[in-house]
């Protein structure tokens, strides 16, 4: 007679028998690790209250670089002033739709590097491969905790995850079709909605990464990498990949040692990809950001030139045959009319690149791999004698061909005085191309305007050799999750304001002013105890900037989640762990359940963790879906000046009196404060950008002498570069315990002028306000 319900039979003693269902003792474990909360998998209603919630107190600005919609046949239609197009949506519709579809476009990049990466280790390891990152995290995958409400414990069971990510996609993406949505408002919450969804892909993605290649798990102290083109050893056989798929540079890293070559070549890579591949090995050289691609290919050192996917440049097929290397693609994303050779003999493929085929597509990384280590092998004698870039003295006779017409300056993004450098160069002086090669993009648009057809980034890089290919820096390699044991420690003085911020410095290389920009926002903040953390681009852009004593950044500053730290965290899909040091600060500090609990969660974060991404050099549909999923979670993004094209932003304009927030301690509405004041602001200047930052580090919990120390930081930043206190100090001010004490007489001074009054700091502020109070 059974008693209790359950009963084992010989060679099932780990499985549980109830009447009318079997189950496992990991489901029963699944369900017991904490209960379920209100939103699991939500879909695109889940959180839309929560959207609508955010949207209210950071309404969205748009700027729209075209008044036009050309999406359908009844187009193209004028939506300036009141006009409607023949589907009867209008420019605010419309503008909303275009952040919407930009989002899906970033979501689905992220979400095809997750399914590609995981379903080829699941090949490489099988689905029961455990993920284990190591014995300082135990708060694992935060964001599919807290979102989908489950625990991946291998592989295989990031594939169900990826399976939602997918449907999500499909729904809202199909929301843009011509008369569908209608409402900028809802529009604006389908991308927030897609756009966390994004975050989820890259945190599989970089889970499935640290688990299948064993990553680093974490560390602080991960090993610091050659950057730049100087770190390469042209005498040998070189290789670079570019993109964001490490499977191929991974295979090709383990061939290499496997055949006893690692002495005999040079493994590099540009984009993520770089990131990717010098976490798996420290050898494997960094050549720089997204924006070095240009140049690197036309310096002609790449003996063998490997695509994978995203944030690569169209043309170079074209760039590749130029300088005579062979060009490798490696994905269905990029296929550049390329002969698929998956199946064909490898060293057949090789004599075929050899003899001058122009490249090939390769599918499966195993044998890939094979065919870039030797065809590299056997190519680099073949192009020892080729000269990829003009002499100094073919520069001054092609700048002379100039007819000075000034359409590269207008043609230029950054506006760069490439006129007046052609000028100089007539005489013989290099010195202005020269100094062109840091802020230069190498996206060629100056030469597709140039009359004469000169090679302009050719000319840069020639003039600009000493600086390009004599100097080698330093990065840290991407370290990969923030560990417990660090969130344990900066938890408090982080929500407390004690630890004043997070700086974030996230996304692609469209800088205004070159790596500089980014490299001293970082710094400022580090110098100032606030914990800076970095990723994709902005992290290898930070390592081409030397201190003042000669150290990068990365040599200068600790590798520690901690107050003056500066981290690399990774690649793009790691920005999922930022988000991620987020949640685990509500999960560990504060001991919120994250299963299936995403409102409770994000509200935390946008009261009371000081944290502000920086996407200062946002270009891509990718950089558009992780700044709107950051914003989703609660935390505000600066952008830089070409984030505006990005069509709208998140602003508040609202008085001191409109800011409303729900005090649980009390019970009570209480007027709250403009903390942070926006959720996504394009800074025209670097200068702009650090006061901007500081202020978005205040929160509502900040008590007085967290208050105190972010204050400190606002107003000293305000008057470093702009010469005056803050024109809104007052609303920051509570009370006389939140005043700098070195500061006190200045600024009470200021607050009388004003007319500041005290107020009462929020002892535990929400925007949640209980069903029964509304």
């Amino acid at each position: 007679m059974i008693k209790d319900g359950r009963f084992t039979l010989d060679g099932m003693e780990n499985v549980v028998i109830n009447i009318g269902k079997i189950t496992t003792e990991e489901e029963i474990a699944e369900q017991e690790w904490e209960p379920m909360g209100p939103t699991p998998k939500p879909g695109i209603l889940s959180l839309r209250n929560w959207d609508h919630r955010l949207l209210k107190d950071f309404p969205p600005f748009y700027a729209p670089i075209c008044d036009m919609c050309c999406l359908c046949t009844y187009g193209k239609c004028d939506l300036t002033g009141d006009r409607k197009g023949a589907c009867g949506i209008d420019i605010a519709a419309q503008q909303a739709r275009m952040v919407l579809i930009a989002c899906c476009i970033g979501t689905a990049a992220h979400a095809g590097h997750a399914n590609h990466v995981l379903h080829e280790l699941i090949k490489w390891r099988g689905r029961d491969h455990p993920i284990d990152l190591g014995p300082h995290i135990d708060v694992e995958a935060p964001i599919i905790r807290t979102v989908v409400g489950t625990i991946p414990k291998t592989l295989g069971d990031l594939e169900g995850i990826l399976d939602y990510v997918n449907q999500q996609l499909v729904h809202a993406l199909s929301s843009a079709h011509t008369g569908q949505e209608g409402s900028y408002i809802d529009f604006e919450s389908k991308a927030l909605h897609i756009s966390m969804i994004d975050n989820l892909a890259k945190e599989v993605a970089d889970i499935a990464q640290i688990a299948g290649f064993d990553f680093p798990k974490g560390d602080p102290d991960a090993a610091l990498i050659e950057f730049g083109f100087g770190s390469v050893d042209r005498t040998k056989p070189i290789i670079v990949f570019i993109g964001h798929y490490p499977a191929v540079s991974v295979a090709t890293i383990d061939y290499i040692e496997e055949h006893g070559l690692s002495d005999k070549m040079e493994v590099c890579g540009i984009c993520c990809t770089a990131i990717e591949t010098s976490r798996y090995s420290a050898s494997a050289k960094v050549i720089g950001p997204l924006s070095m691609q240009l140049f690197f290919v036309r310096s002609g050192i790449a003996d063998v030139i490997v695509l994978d996917e995203q944030c690569v440049r169209t043309d170079l097929l074209e760039e590749a045959q130029k300088v005579g290397a062979p060009l490798i693609l490696t994905t269905d994303k990029i296929c550049y009319n390329l002969p698929d050779v998956t199946n064909r003999d490898s060293d057949k493929v090789v004599e075929d690149l050899l003899n001058g085929a122009p490249g090939v597509l390769i599918s499966d990384p195993h044998k890939a791999a094979k065919v870039i280590t030797e065809t590299a092998l056997k190519m680099k004698p073949k192009r020892d004698a080729l000269n990829h870039l003009p002499e100094l003295e073919e520069v001054r006779e092609l700048a002379e061909e100039c007819i000075e017409c000034g359409w590269c300056d207008r043609a230029c993004p950054n506006s760069l005085p490439v006129k007046d450098a052609m000028i100089k160069a007539k005489e013989g002086d290099f010195k202005g191309l020269s100094d062109l090669f840091s802020p230069c993009m190498s996206c060629g648009r100056c030469e597709s305007e140039c009359k004469k057809d000169l090679p302009i980034v050719s000319m840069i890089l020639k003039s600009a050799q000493e600086i390009a290919f004599g100097e080698t820096y330093t990065m840290r390699a991407g370290r990969g999750p923030v560990l417990d044991t660090e969130i344990r420690k900066v938890g408090a003085p982080l929500v407390l304001g004690e630890i004043p911020g997070i700086v974030a410095l996230v996304g692609c290389s469209n800088f205004p002013d070159g790596e500089v920009e980014v490299a001293k926002i970082a710094e400022e903040f580090a110098r100032r105890n606030y914990i800076v953390v970095a990723t994709g681009c902005s992290a290898m852009a930070m390592a081409m900037y030397r201190c003042e004593d000669g150290q990068t950044l990365y040599e200068k500053y600790p590798g520690t989640f901690d107050a003056g730290g500066i981290v690399n965290i990774g690649s793009c899909v790691a920005n999922a762990h930022v988000i991620g040091a987020a949640i685990k600060v509500a999960a560990i500090f504060a001991r919120l359940p994250l299963r299936g609990n995403f409102e409770e969660i994000a509200d935390y974060i946008l009261n009371k963790v000081g944290a502000c991404g920086v996407a200062w050099g946002a270009m891509s549909q990718k950089a558009a879906s992780i700044g709107t999923g950051t914003n989703r979670w609660g935390i505000p993004v600066v952008l830089g000046p070409h984030g505006s094209k990005y069509r709208r932003a998140y602003i508040s304009n609202k008085e001191l009196s409109e800011w409303e927030l729900y005090d649980k301690r009390t019970g009570e509405v209480v007027e709250g404060e403009p903390a942070p004041e926006h959720l996504a602001y394009p800074a025209e200047t670097m200068e702009e950008a650090i006061v901007l930052i500081a202020k978005l580090c205040i929160r509502p919990s900040d008590n007085s002498k967290g208050r105190q120390i972010k204050l400190s930081n606002y107003v000293d930043l305000y008057k470093k570069y702009m010469k005056t206190l803050p024109p809104d100090l007052h609303l920051f001010v509570r009370n006389e315990r939140d005043i700098p004490i070195t500061m006190k007489d200045e600024i009470m001074e200021y607050l009388e002028e004003a007319g500041w009054e005290p107020r009462k700091a929020i002892g535990d502020p929400t925007r949640l306000v209980p069903e029964e109070e509304v």
